[in-house]
């Protein structure tokens, strides 16, 4: 028997209504203005109720195509194999914008010494279930840009400094995770996402309605 809608943990409840949402919209049953609205209203929701209203009248029900899709679509890049050890980043009285396409190594040394850096992994391919990236920031602010669907566990001890973290709390099928170890001392570290939930929802939604509807 199929867990009730209010025994749900509330965000596995709000990606399943996330998920009908994108499959009715796809399929033509509401309108763009509409989707986005209850797009929204799902995202502010903070309770079972509020989300169980935005979808008591769609009838298309998440598929196995849909969650093939969803997978190939926003699922990260992850094959498993070999990966090289490590890769050193050193910027003192620097800057630099290191943007991986290719293979990931298991570990990302960087120092960071009065620098501002960027690491990007959002088009990277992992190889490995972890990467873990090792970072001493001292009086720098560097920014990692993370794929949508990769947890994200930052153990940075931090000294008058701060930790954001924007990763999305949510990760699809098989997703890697990335643990972010090491020392900021009157530093800023921003963990990020490129491009929000909410526009990479509204794409996938977009390319589902054309590959359906043409």
């Amino acid at each position: 028997m199929p867990v009730k809608p209010e025994d749900k943990p509330i965000e596995k409840l709000r990606q399943e209504t996330i998920d009908q949402l994108i499959m009715n919209y796809g399929h033509g049953e509401i309108s763009i203005d509409a989707f986005e609205r209850r797009l929204d209203q799902a995202a502010a929701a903070t309770s079972h109720h509020q989300l169980t209203a935005l979808t008591e009248d769609l009838e298309l029900q998440v598929d196995n195509d849909y969650a093939e899709q969803k997978q190939h679509m926003m699922g990260c890049n992850y094959k498993p194999g070999e990966a090289k050890e490590s890769e050193h980043m050193v910027n003192i009285f620097s800057g630099s914008d290191s943007s991986y396409f290719g293979d990931l190594p298991k570990e990302i040394k960087s120092i960071e010494v009065f620098s501002g850096s960027t690491i990007d992994l959002t088009d990277a391919c992992f190889r490995q279930p972890s990467l873990t990236i090792k970072m001493f920031s001292l009086f720098s602010g560097p920014t990692i840009y993370v794929p949508e669907n990769v947890r994200v566990i930052s153990k940075v001890f931090c000294v008058f400094g701060a930790i954001t973290n924007k990763a999305s709390p949510n990760s699809i099928g098989e997703a890697p995770v990335i643990y972010i170890e090491g020392i900021a001392l009157f530093s800023g570290l921003d963990i990020k996402l490129k491009k929000t939930i909410k526009e990479r929802v509204s794409e996938f939604a977009q390319s589902l309605r054309r590959n359906l509807l043409g």
